[in-house]
């Protein structure tokens, strides 16, 4: 008597059953695929290391020499420890640069928040036409180039010829024909923070409008039928939504507007009597102006330490507001 028995399949069943099987989403990720975001990130590392960390090391070891253009030319190399800082410190020069860095950065990111969100506000509001017009006038002035848009603001207040003081002029305020808004510190400030603040607002209004696109019309609708107006709506929906974009955003003006150079530098270089100077200013001039290199490496240095106190102090500033309203 014979038994019949069931051909085996052809081909390894284990094998089969297991790529059949799906990955399991909790085991990580082995081979290359893990380490395909990482690639993807070295040409921004290597590019970032190239073009802000090279040159930020060697204005460190900079620092720390004594070289002007003797030194520069000679090709010596004279170290004197933190002599440059120390003459830095302890000069009373370098702590009212701060004061009125700080100062300076202060005022023009509250006027460049205030003007910018209550333009992106008013995108939100406007018709298609409308809309579209200041979105182009807006992306133009934020488009133009520093030295460009300075130049045209040293014609608009210039001394004689000047666009605004001819304005003022025919408007009554004839004291103002002939003034001179570069001749005095407060005058000039006013002239450089008009044009930064002119510069910003485009950037923040534009990504606040597109931040109001995003928050769900129906919570506008159900404001109204609590009987919320305008200014309930925009504190109690508008203004949750916006905050972290706010956050953000005032962070990244702090930082460009405490670097401002060009600005101050191309309108006035500092002036009248170096009371406009702020501190890329302060350290521009020492270094490159007086020839003393290591001691404009110096102030770089510091410029970015106080930099980063200010960000570190806003940031933390932020976290806890955050912690709270969690």
């Amino acid at each position: 008597m014979t038994v019949q028995t069931e051909r085996p399949p052809s081909g390894p069943t284990e094998d089969l059953k297991s790529d059949s099987r799906p990955a399991d989403p909790g085991k990580p990720r082995t081979g290359a695929r893990s380490f395909a975001p990482y690639l993807l990130l070295l040409p921004a590392i290597a590019a970032t290391l190239l073009f802000l960390g090279w040159p930020l090391v060697n204005n460190g070891i900079l620092s720390f020499q004594n070289l002007n253009m003797r030194q520069f030319i000679l090709h010596l190399t004279e170290w004197n420890g933190i002599d440059n800082f120390k003459e830095v410190l302890s000069g009373e020069d370098f702590w009212r640069v701060t004061g009125r860095s700080i100062a300076f950065t202060a005022v023009n990111v509250a006027l460049i928040m205030l003007f910018g969100t209550l333009i992106g506000l008013l995108l939100a509001r406007l018709g298609k036409r409308m809309r579209t017009f200041l979105l182009v006038g807006l992306v133009l002035a934020w488009a133009m180039p520093v030295i460009a848009a300075t130049t045209v603001y040293q014609w608009l207040f210039a001394q004689r010829f000047g666009v605004v003081n001819w304005v003022l002029d025919k408007a009554g305020w004839h004291s103002m024909a002939d003034y001179d808004w570069m001749g005095s510190q407060y005058s000039t400030f006013f002239v450089v923070i008009t044009l930064i603040v002119w510069m910003s607002i485009p950037f923040v209004a534009i990504n606040l409008y597109a931040a109001t696109t995003v928050i769900p019309k129906e919570l506008y609708e159900a404001a109204s039928l609590d009987g919320a107006g305008a200014w309930k709506g925009f504190t109690n929906v508008t203004l949750p939504y916006l905050r972290p974009f706010l956050y953000a955003t005032t962070f990244l003006e702090i930082i460009w507007v405490f670097k401002a150079f060009a600005q101050v530098m191309a309108l006035n270089e500092g002036g009248p009597d170096r009371l406009t100077e702020i501190l890329p200013v302060y350290a521009y001039i020492e270094g490159m102006g007086n020839q003393h290199f290591g001691m404009g490496a110096a102030i770089a240095l510091l410029t970015i330490v106080i930099l980063l106190a200010l960000t570190a102090f806003y940031l933390r500033i932020v976290l806890k507001q955050e912690e709270d309203e969690l």
